[in-house]
């Protein structure tokens, strides 16, 4: 199985998205049966590190994000990825239009495909403070939880 995790610049949620996925999967015992990534919808920040307040919130729960760099999805991404899973509509309808028609259901929006009930967006946190980053922690936190559970299922 491979995923990718998507937000808007790949500093802030699909970064940490990426970190907490993975140390829930390390935790599952299925990191090497699944692949993930991020990537962001722009590339203002490619190969730039995660947002120094994304990097201290991880790090906060145990998970180091500091060497990742961000990039922008890229028209293959489409083909190697089982799933590619956005952090907002915004992220979703980009995603959606840029995607070839007949891959366009690997798109989807990461809180409701992993069966999060209470929201369908992860909020950016980028032009707030802790706080925000540590809401949308909990956010990605929970959707990686529930993505390592629906892959056990499966």
């Amino acid at each position: 199985m491979k995923v990718l995790i998507v937000c808007l610049g790949n500093i802030c949620r699909s970064p940490m998205g990426e970190g907490a996925l993975r140390a829930r999967l390390d935790e599952a015992r299925l990191s090497r049966r699944v692949e993930v990534d991020s990537a962001g919808t722009g590339d203002w920040h490619a190969g730039e590190p995660p947002d120094p307040r994304a990097i201290r919130c991880a790090r906060g729960h145990g998970v180091d994000i500091s060497g990742l760099r961000a990039r922008q999805v890229r028209a293959a991404d489409f083909e190697h990825f089982d799933w590619v899973l956005c952090a907002d509509n915004s992220n979703l309808r980009d995603l959606q239009r840029l995607a070839p028609a007949a891959l366009r259901d690997k798109v989807a929006l990461w809180l409701p495909w992993a069966g999060v009930a209470e929201r369908d967006e992860i909020p950016d946190p980028y032009t707030g403070g802790m706080d925000d980053f540590e809401h949308a922690w909990q956010l990605v936190d929970t959707a990686a939880s529930q993505t390592v559970a629906r892959l056990t299922r499966s």
